[in-house]
């Protein structure tokens, strides 16, 4: 085993303290400064997605007075309908009756309508 007073050797003189120099100071002084901008702009972040996402949640919230109007006044349509009809392919089942032209009255075909 070893004798951990032979690994270390004794001072021999008093050490003394060296106060840093103009450079060391300056880095320092950057350093902390580089730190407190990068925390300041993180909090910002922080603060500013918290805000978008709690609007987000207020509007999602909040129902459109639009839609109320739309979803009070919308007729009911028939669920089911045949595609092959709709796009013509095949006749109706339930067709829809076809307005008939009024007689004209007049007489003559481009006069206007008597009153």
């Amino acid at each position: 085993m070893v004798d951990p007073k032979s690994i270390l050797e004794p001072l021999q003189a008093p050490t003394h303290f060296m106060p840093p120099s103009a450079r060391e100071l300056r880095s320092q002084a950057v350093y902390r400064l580089q730190i407190g901008l990068f925390g300041l702009f993180a909090m910002l972040l922080i603060v500013g997605l918290a805000n978008i996402i709690r609007d987000r949640l207020r509007l999602s919230e909040t129902t459109d007075p639009i839609q109320q109007v739309v979803a009070v006044d919308a007729k009911p349509t028939r669920t089911a309908s045949d595609p092959l009809a709709d796009i013509g392919v095949v006749p109706a089942s339930d067709p829809t009756p076809t307005p008939t032209p009024s007689p004209d009255v007049s007489g003559e075909p481009g006069a206007p309508a008597a009153p």
